[in-house]
């Protein structure tokens, strides 16, 4: 299912691309000690870039050393994870991935990596909307990747502690059998919409439904710096009844309880990848200004597998992984560059959805206040 985390989504960019578990107390970090090129011992967990390795070799040897890559609320369907899951696999076969809590969400990832901490199932990694990273970077450990340069200034932390890795539009999935094909918010306040249109979540807790207020506000008037007027849209598709308070997944899409969805443009691809055959699904951004968001990796301060967790940062930021989030309809982060270098998958990348001329994602302070208002008048709106 595409259920993954519920987290807040918010960068300050205009996209550039066209856009509990339990275990036994850890010992000494096995990064230490291992020995860098110029044979002086390296400590992983301080390693803020393969200079500290002296090479991507010898970040190799120290994370095949270590022999595990604990992720967290990674779920295979979701952006082609599995995908990239099973690559590094191939790549790596020496390291053992121990995926833990599928459909967790971000918060829930950093409570893991708080009650787990020193322990050697801990998240070495973390992969976060914006909010709860923004709130949690004491818990990150700064790495800048050998691609580092390729990420644009918006979509990272400067030294390292958070970094965009895949992203994608706010738009509109339906079934066109059960409804005619939106052009506008406008129209979903139709009577073809009467108890059809959901949202991904609750958009206090959910970054996708988070998105789709804010989504509803650049397009009804408001803007990122004031998502009354999307609030307002919500709390009008209520009263008209068209509003489904059903969180989507493939299943309700496939048994007619959720025939429009508000969700990211790579998810609504993947819902109708899954559901080819039985039900048809397209996908649209709807005309006017966009709203785009990305996910961001981190790695713990506390990784039990500092070397795998850095290695793998250096594989999800490599043209390989970032071709495989195309693959899965997201929009890599390096994708302007990788194009203008030759190694991004054109064809991939020209079936990427049409997107609008203007795009907003609102930076961390309009975040915050959203968030602020959402939490006071959201749920009065939609009762």
């Amino acid at each position: 299912m595409f259920t993954k985390r519920t987290a807040i989504t918010g960068l300050a960019v205009v996209a550039a691309v066209a856009l509990g578990l339990t275990g036994c107390s850890a010992g000494a970090s096995a990064g230490s000690g291992t020995e860098g090129t110029d044979g002086s011992a390296v400590d992983a967990a301080t390693a803020t870039s393969l200079a500290d390795f002296g090479s991507l070799e010898a970040l190799e040897e120290a994370a095949k050393a270590e022999g595990s890559l604990n992720v967290i609320a990674l779920p295979r369907d979701w952006a082609n994870y599995g995908a990239v899951l099973d690559a590094f696999a191939a790549k790596y076969p020496e390291i053992t991935i121990n995926e833990a809590s599928p459909d967790a969400s971000s918060a829930e990832e950093i409570q893991a990596a708080e009650n787990l901490a020193g322990q050697d199932t801990a998240p070495d990694v973390f992969d976060l909307g914006a909010a709860v990273a923004l709130a949690n970077t004491d818990q990150f450990a700064p790495y800048q990747v050998e691609t580092w340069a390729d990420i644009p200034d918006a979509l990272k932390e400067q030294s390292g502690l958070w970094v965009g890795d895949y992203g994608g539009y706010m738009a509109v999935g339906y079934d066109p059998d059960a409804v005619p094909a939106p052009e506008s918010l406008e129209d979903l306040l139709g009577a073809d919409y009467k108890g059809k249109v959901a949202i991904n979540g609750d958009p206090t807790q959910a970054g996708a439904a988070f998105a789709a207020v804010g989504l509803a506000a650049v397009q009804n008037g408001g803007s990122v710096d004031d998502f009354q007027a999307g609030i307002d849209f919500f709390s009008e598709l209520n009263a008209a009844g068209n509003f489904v308070k059903i969180d989507p997944t493939p299943a309700t899409i496939a048994s007619g309880e959720t025939p429009v969805v508000f969700d990211w443009d790579y998810l609504n691809v993947g819902y109708g990848a899954e559901l080819e055959g039985q039900r048809n699904w397209e996908v649209a951004i709807l005309p006017g200004t966009g709203y785009a968001g990305y996910y961001n990796q981190a790695v713990n301060i506390d990784a039990p597998n500092p070397a795998a967790a850095r290695l793998w940062q250096e594989f999800l930021y490599s043209d390989e992984a970032q071709n495989l989030w195309l693959e899965g309809g997201a929009r890599p982060v390096r994708a302007d560059a990788m194009a203008e270098a030759g190694t991004i998958d054109e064809e991939l990348f020209a079936a990427l959805p049409e997107t609008p001329d203007e795009t907003v994602v609102p930076d961390a302070a309009q975040a915050e206040a959203a968030s602020t208002l959402l939490g006071e008048k959201w749920a009065a709106a939609v009762q």
